[in-house]
């Protein structure tokens, strides 16, 4: 089996239409192009053989390398050690508000000494599924095409020359001494679009550097947050911003498909959608740190979901990016897969299965906004009751869980307590703006579903809440429940069920979801690492209740897990390295959410009061 890198080994790099993840070793090895979840030009993260990559590196092999970002950008360097010198190379993409002149920009600088480097661009079109052409341009630079009936085409520009091989690929060897540079762009270049403009090489290397540097700067100077491991969330931040259209203001839930859970197992998803779920804590985490247009932006593509409802039991869990609602699961048989983990899936066919906490993470959304935002208007509020009516009518309904699980129907508790949320932000919102409401009957079935949750989710015999009515499952998710305000941290089966999480399902610092030789299904086979945003809920909740010096310890141990760039996937593995798809921004999320609620708990004791129990 080919060799594959860990996770951990790649920088992200975006321009807030789609993105790419560059390894420590210089090779370029996945890029959806022009939009997240754009078919791939390179993919060999998931297939190493023939998924096709962009390398650009020393020759040799005693060649050591490490990455960072220039601070407070999301502008990759990679730097590399011999014997003979130190090269750094330079990754970024030009942030536009618009996807044409998607671009890619690679520049390697020799710092010391003098160094031979290698160039291959080999682009595999369509996820590898359809052949190509590769043309030879006037200016020198070559055009590769798709033989597919779209046709699409980017082109391969560079002051290195390089030619075109038999394979349709473009290789080149050079040797640099200190100062030369050797500087590559790929260009998407719309077929028959009069309004294109090609840029030269000058253009990118050297404005196009300093406008996507004084991008991030400026976009991070927004941020009115000045707390502890500040460098930390704003990495986060600028992690979700990347994850994050211009174009329509949703967030991706990660920037890859089909990373497995398990390495060798089935556990492989298309996780480059918005799901409903992550909205309110992606406006969440934007409203915290500052950032007001992008929770807006957010705000705005929710509305548009929400108007385009002929039914409120329409609403689906997850959409793309423009808010399109049909993604149909397939399977790409001719990829192996991350270190041959099959099958290798793109779309998702959970976005079809009925999610009953949906609609409480939308109403807590609008909520949010209408508190925060910018108030909403009585034409929308009335999606917003129909909504809720939903609600109160169909709470009891068994459904597939916030774990999207893939075998039968359950009355989880996360689809419970949501539904309680949902209720309980209408509720808000309809005495805050005064709009008419059927507040008598909401406030039954709020108090009604809160009560079911305490008596019929609650099992003696666990001294915990369970993941779902009748069982004696422990389920991470019920770390929600302070979270979203249904209890308190005080109330004692609250703080019987902490003591109970702690002795089953966390490591330290690092919280399973739930534990399948427990009792928990979900329809698929393999065993899974860690789930790090339920490390973050559990590290938040410690600081809610009182737990300070616990809660800082274990959040900053937690830290040391993220890779050397502060990135996370979705779960840490058995070695403790990242597993699932890469990087992810529900982790992201939680863990801007731990670090305010914990740095506030702390200003708050070192200034004489209380802490915790405390909401925004």
């Amino acid at each position: 089996m080919p060799d594959y890198l860990p996770l951990e080994d790649y920088g992200l790099i975006g321009n807030l239409h789609t993105v790419a993840l560059v390894s420590k070793v210089g090779t370029l090895d996945y890029l959806p192009f022009t939009r997240f979840d754009s078919p791939t030009i390179f993919a060999a993260l998931l297939d190493a053989e023939k998924g096709g990559s962009w390398m650009l590196q020393p020759v040799g092999n005693a060649v050591r390398s490490k990455q960072l970002y220039l601070p407070e950008t999301g502008v990759l360097l990679t730097r590399f050690f011999t014997q003979e010198g130190i090269a750094e190379l330079t990754d970024f993409m030009p942030v536009k508000h618009h996807d044409q002149n998607c671009a890619v920009v690679r520049i390697m600088r020799v710092i010391k000494g003098s160094m031979t480097f290698r160039m291959q661009c080999a682009p595999r079109f369509d996820y590898a599924r359809t052949e190509h052409e590769t043309l030879t341009q006037k200016d020198g630079s070559l055009l590769f095409r798709s033989c597919g009936e779209d046709g699409f085409q980017f082109r391969l520009l560079g002051n290195q020359p390089f030619a075109a091989t038999e394979a349709g690929d473009a290789n080149g060897t050079w040797t640099l001494q200190a100062g030369e540079t050797a500087s590559f762009v790929i260009e998407a270049t719309p077929v028959d679009d009069p309004d294109f403009i090609a840029r030269n090489l000058d253009h990118y290397t050297e404005a196009a550097f300093q406008d996507t540097l004084s991008f991030w700067r400026k976009w991070v100077e927004s941020s009115t947050y000045i707390g502890r491991w500040r460098e930390t969330v704003l990495r986060s931040a600028i992690t979700l911003k990347l994850l994050t259209s211009l174009e329509h203001g949703s967030t991706v839930a990660a920037a890859t498909f089909s990373l497995p859970e398990c390495v060798g197992g089935e556990r492989n998803w298309d996780y480059r959608f918005t799901w409903i779920r992550d909205a309110a804590f992606t406006m969440y985490a934007f409203l915290r740190l500052g950032f007001t247009l992008e929770s807006k932006a957010f705000l705005r593509w929710i509305m548009e979901r929400c108007q385009e409802l002929t039914d409120a039991g329409d609403l689906q869990l997850m959409y793309a990016v423009d808010g399109t609602s049909d993604l149909p699961e397939l399977e790409l048989t001719h990829l192996n897969g991350y270190r041959n983990s099959r099958p290798v899936r793109i779309g998702n066919g959970a976005s079809r299965q009925f999610q009953l906490d949906i609609y409480g993470e939308l109403l807590d959304t609008i909520y949010l906004y209408n508190k925060y935002g910018g108030g909403i208007t009585y034409d929308f509020w009335q999606h917003v009751a129909r909504l809720a009516n939903y609600v109160a009518e169909n709470w009891r309904r068994p459904d597939h869980g916030i774990w999207e699980v893939r075998d039968e129907d359950r009355e989880f508790i996360s689809g419970k307590m949501m539904c309680w949320v949902a209720l309980d932000r209408a509720i808000r919102i309809a005495r805050d703006r005064s709009f008419p409401a059927p507040l008598i009957e909401w406030h039954r079935i709020r108090d009604e579903i809160y009560q079911d949750v305490y008596e019929h989710y609650w099992s003696e015999e666990r001294q915990s809440f369970v993941q779902s009515r009748g069982s004696q499952v422990l389920d991470a998710s019920v770390l929600l429940l302070p979270l979203i305000r249904m209890f308190s941290p005080a109330e004692p089966r609250w703080q019987a069920t902490m003591r109970t999480l702690e002795k089953e399902l966390l490591l330290d610092s690092l919280m399973f979801r739930y534990h399948a030789n427990d009792g928990a299904t979900d329809g698929l086979t393999g065993e899974e690492g860690t789930f790090t945003m339920c490390s973050f809920w559990y590290i938040e909740n410690l600081s809610r209740g009182g737990e300070l010096d616990k809660a800082r310890l274990l959040f900053e141990k937690l830290l040391g897990f993220a890779s050397p760039l502060g990135l996370y996937s979705e779960q840490i593995g058995p070695q403790g390295q990242q597993i699932g798809n890469y990087p992810q921004a529900f982790t992201h999320l939680a863990l801007i959410s731990a670090a305010f609620q914990l740095n506030r708990d702390l200003d708050a004791r070192h200034n004489g009061k209380h802490g915790g129990h405390q909401f925004v």
